[in-house]
């Protein structure tokens, strides 16, 4: 005999994209059920940089998105509690082929909408001490990007959602089916108003269909933390390189791209291969995160590539300039992918949307996805608006 439960809003999933549905909808006054199939989050919420990246995104729509993600993300941060630093970010060059996307990237973006610009090295320098000088030609500086602890938000940021908004959790319960205004469990039957399913890289429970309609694949992707690093030393602006010039779409209208691409191909054939570029953050207890390779297919090697995490470390070592590079931990994550969409969404019925992050950029688009979402659905959910002041524009 199964437990009636009933919800306003019910979420499957307490991924960061789960958690956000959660937050706007219970923020808003409405009862929420999460149902979670494991004991604790798990999956690509909790194996990423924690870095909300609008740099990465094409300017327009999706970097707008992505800002107003960033402000929720302030909003939610502030009424948990959660360590965050708003760190803005550097794109560090060594050659000259990622000189001239960055530097031709900072001339356009800006009448885009985009707050960035090129500096000389000197005043790249200047806002980062973790950067080797020799050899660096200059950097691509925003102010937008912000940073989290995904371990940290995973663990407490539930806590909040139940103990201070309301929400009622079910960990360990799979949903086994979802229907126009109910789902089930193997031990709960929940009518609810509005049903979301952010179900991450899981496409086979629930409404297989839909992602075989679609060809959604899996990205595996190989990341390393390093050891505290000593006497409160800090990172300081998030960091990338050259290689992520080639990685995230908002650089694609960088005609010097092509040439960089090319010199990669032909000079670095490990690094296309495996989708290795570089990227590094730094936890709420000082650990750096570095980063990552792309991997795609929808049957995941469980086992890990030595040779990959060698691969980064090398690039790594001769651009970095820490006190501690020491590898402490290292693990893979895995996400949803899809070749062309960012993210994938269907609708088995008006109450009902099937949500999944279709790359890597389900932590910075999280909060404004959910918000789209379900605004869409009719949720009557209220305007947030961020109490933070603007981040450190350029002067």
């Amino acid at each position: 005999m199964r437990t009636a439960l009933t919800a306003d809003v019910a979420v499957v999933g307490a991924g960061m994209l789960g958690l956000s549905h959660a937050y706007l909808a219970a923020r808003s006054g409405l009862s929420v059920a999460v149902f979670e199939r494991n004991p604790a989050p798990q999956g690509a919420s909790l194996c990423n940089f924690g870095m909300i990246w609008p740099i990465g995104q094409p300017a327009g729509p999706r970097y707008r998105s992505a800002l107003r993600s960033r402000s929720i993300w302030l909003e939610a941060l502030r009424d948990s509690g959660l360590h965050y630093r708003e760190t803005g970010s550097i794109h560090a060059a060594y050659e000259q082929y990622e000189a001239a996307v960055g530097e031709e990237f900072g001339n356009k973006a800006p009448s885009l909408g985009v707050d960035c610009a090129w500096l000389p090295a000197e005043e790249v320098l200047a806002r980062s001490h973790a950067l080797c000088p020799d050899g660096l030609l200059g950097g691509l500086w925003s102010p937008a990007e912000m940073t989290v602890d995904p371990r940290q938000v995973m663990r407490e940021f539930p806590r909040f959602l139940a103990d201070e908004l309301g929400v009622q959790f079910y960990w360990n319960t799979p949903v086994q089916r979802v229907d126009s205004h109910k789902l089930k469990t193997p031990e709960h039957r929940c009518d609810a108003s509005y049903i979301v399913v952010c179900g991450g890289d899981d496409f086979q429970t629930l409404f297989p269909e839909g992602f075989r309609e679609n060809n959604v694949t899996r990205c595996k992707l190989q990341m390393m933390r390093t050891v505290r690093q000593p006497n409160g030393w800090l990172l300081g602006p998030s960091l990338a390189f050259g290689l992520t010039f080639l990685h995230y779409p908002a650089f694609e209208i960088c005609a010097s791209r092509h040439a960089l691409k090319e010199r990669v191909a032909r000079e670095l054939p490990e690094f296309v291969r495996y989708g290795i570029h570089l990227l590094v953050s730094q936890t709420a207890s000082g650990e750096l995160t570095i980063g990552d390779s792309h991997e795609y297919g929808l049957a995941v090697n469980i086992f890990d590539n030595p040779a990959i995490n060698h691969l980064i470390l090398d690039y790594a070592g001769r651009r970095l300039r820490v006190p501690r590079l020491d590898i402490q931990e290292h693990w893979h994550g895995v996400y949803a992918s899809h070749s062309r969409h960012p993210w994938l969404t269907f609708a088995p019925a008006d109450d009902v949307r099937v949500l999944t992050v279709t790359s890597g950029i389900g932590m910075t688009m999280s909060f404004a996805l959910a918000e789209q979402t379900l605004t869409e659905m009719g949720v009557p959910v209220e305007a947030v608006e961020s109490r933070s002041s603007s981040a450190n524009r350029i002067r």
